[in-house]
């Protein structure tokens, strides 16, 4: 049985052909690796030999590569590439097995689509530590800008200090206690609840910014009755007949609440849920593992779709 030709050939001799093929000198290759110029030159000598052929017409001017060498040339650059490859995922993967990531998200995601990402995430990579800081938007990007957490999950704004990766659009509905409004329908317009008391999330939140911006655009005011910082509180205080609640659909249950109606506004008002970094910061192993995860489970088009009332409700 025949010996392998690689099993001939050390890698070190390759990373020093390499470097005096990019630089075209042994003198350089010598300089850079600090090393003499005659141990370079004897150690690709040495790779020649284990070889059988010469890799580099020499003169006492100038060194150029060979036929065989330029071949060589292009086959060693493959070959130390796939095992630097090799060697950054072996290492990618152990560093993910022992990790710790923190991790800063809206309240409204939180409690609903997190726990199914975090449960599938523990169950592949039991030993990393998530610390979750459950948080609305403003402490949100600031929490991401002093580098407290490795990224985050919130509405995207508009801000030249930070990436945004969509990950869904999540549109706005209104919470209608069914004493409030009469008549059969199934959407709501701006100048309508302009006209009715609300029950808004607080200043802190992109949400409510956004319908405070998209209102004024219309000449419309809002009068707002309560604010909180939970979504559940909003829809409970809207079910109690305190007022309409303004919330995204990724909070609203599934089933239907016999004493409000859910309208969705017109016209369509969507936040848009990312994946927030520091514009240039680079995420640890672990840490884009699980952002990877938030893409697959958190994208629209793998979502469950929200079960909707049946008809009667909606009148």
């Amino acid at each position: 049985m025949s010996v392998p030709l690689i099993s001939r050939v050390n890698l070190k001799l390759i990373q020093t052909f390499l470097l005096v093929a990019d630089t075209a000198s042994f003198r350089q290759a010598a300089e850079i690796t600090h090393r003499s110029q005659s141990a370079v030159s004897t150690q690709i000598r040495q790779l020649e030999e284990q070889l059988g052929i010469a890799l580099f017409h020499r003169t006492t001017r100038r060194v150029w590569l060979t036929s065989a060498g330029e071949q060589f040339l292009e086959a060693g650059r493959r070959a130390l590439h796939e095992v630097e490859s090799g060697l950054r995922r072996i290492q990618e993967e152990v560093d993910i097995r022992h990790g710790r990531i923190a991790l800063a998200c809206s309240p409204t995601v939180a409690s609903t689509r997190l726990p199914a990402v975090l449960a599938a995430f523990m169950a592949d990579y039991p030993s990393i530590t998530v610390h979750v800081r459950e948080i609305t938007s403003q402490p949100l990007f600031e929490s991401i800008r002093r580098g407290e957490v490795d990224f985050g999950i919130g509405p995207a704004v508009a801000s030249p200090d930070f990436a945004f990766e969509p990950l869904v659009d999540d549109p706005l509905y209104a919470v209608v206690p069914r004493s409030m409004l009469r008549g059969r329908r199934a959407t709501i317009d701006l100048s309508t609840l302009a006209e009715l008391p609300l029950l808004l999330l607080d200043n802190a939140t992109a949400l409510r910014g956004l319908l405070e911006r998209t209102m004024r655009e219309r000449g419309l005011a809002l009068t707002a009755r309560y604010q909180f910082s939970q979504a559940p509180t909003l829809f409970a205080m809207s079910a109690a007949g305190l007022g309409v609640a303004i919330l995204p659909e990724v909070v609203l249950p599934d089933a239907p609440h016999p004493d409000v109606r859910v309208l969705r506004i017109t016209p369509t008002l969507l936040r848009q849920v990312s994946i927030i970094t520091l514009r240039g910061q680079e995420m640890s192993p672990a840490a884009a593992r699980l952002a990877q995860l938030c893409r697959a489970m958190i994208d629209p088009k793998r979502a469950q779709p929200r079960k909707r009332p049946p008809r009667r409700e909606a009148r």
